[in-house]
């Protein structure tokens, strides 16, 4: 069964939420109503191979697809750890930082805010952010 507009938004409504509660000290970089939310760290930081300077690391982002409610989280990527805090979050996850949800059910926030606090004090440690953790 395909998703529903409605259920499109309730994801990423939920997702938001639980991203909202990091900024600050986060930065919100996109907030288009119901479709993108991303937020970065609040550090300038080198990147890339010729160290150029962005205003901060990418952390998260969440994004309304056609058949799906996408949850890029880039901490994922960089720590294997994360898996071990949300083990059904994970169940949805496609590659190495894309999570794909296509049913309000499949966000436990419970998981979702440890994840999340885990990736914060993770991007602390690594340096991208210049305050501690909400």
């Amino acid at each position: 069964m395909p998703i529903t507009e409605e259920t499109r938004i309730l994801i990423f409504n939920k997702l938001k939420k639980n991203l909202e509660k990091f900024t600050p000290p986060m930065v919100v970089r996109i907030d288009t109503l119901n479709s993108s939310f991303e937020i970065i760290g609040n550090k300038p930081v080198p990147y890339g191979y010729d160290k150029k300077l962005i205003p901060g690391m990418f952390f998260a982002t969440i994004a309304q697809r056609k058949d799906s409610v996408t949850f890029h989280f880039f901490p994922s990527y960089m720590n294997a750890n994360l898996r071990e805090v949300a083990p059904s979050l994970y169940k949805y996850l496609k590659g190495k930082t894309c999570f794909h949800f296509t049913k309000e059910e499949q966000v436990n926030e419970q998981e979702l805010t440890l994840l999340l606090q885990e990736g914060f004090m993770f991007w602390e440690k690594s340096g991208y952010m210049n305050t501690t953790s909400p």
